[in-house]
């Protein structure tokens, strides 16, 4: 394959079409926990604001400020995180970091749509600004539940 089939392949419709339509991207008025991320290879940055109740995310906003693959899973995670456990946000991050790395599996439903970006495992300079959201949200979790 040449450099920009890859490229053509890893910027696919699906993540395109998602990191146009990023759900929950207001910031919150009054967040239980804010948590800022920076990748420092591309300077690609994720602000999240979560609030919970009962240990279960019940607001969820967020500022990305990323490339397409970025936005893409802060798509994914802003569809799904509000209900969700720190656990499952953290279990989301574990996985997707090891499908990046490692060619582990899909992360867990409900963050199971970041399989779109396993095309992205042989693009390393990508995955700082791929795992922003997940960890953003993990550590905004762990603060706030």
């Amino acid at each position: 394959m040449t450099a920009n089939t890859d490229m053509i392949k890893l910027y696919s419709s699906r993540i395109l079409a998602l990191a146009a339509d990023i759900p929950l991207h207001q910031r919150l008025d009054a967040p239980g926990a804010t948590v800022q991320r920076r990748a420092p290879l591309c300077g690609s940055t994720v602000t999240v604001d979560l609030t919970c109740e009962d240990g279960k995310v019940t607001a969820f906003g967020q500022d990305v400020k990323a490339c397409a693959l970025g936005q893409a899973a802060a798509s994914v995670v802003g569809g799904h995180i509000v209900g969700c456990t720190t656990a499952q946000i953290r279990a989301a991050r574990d996985a997707l970091k090891l499908m990046l790395t490692e060619d582990g599996p899909t992360p867990p439903a409900p963050f199971d749509g970041l399989e779109v970006l396993r095309p992205a495992q042989d693009y390393k300079n990508r995955h700082a600004s791929i795992m922003l959201a997940v960890e953003a949200a993990v550590e905004a979790a762990e603060a706030a539940c």
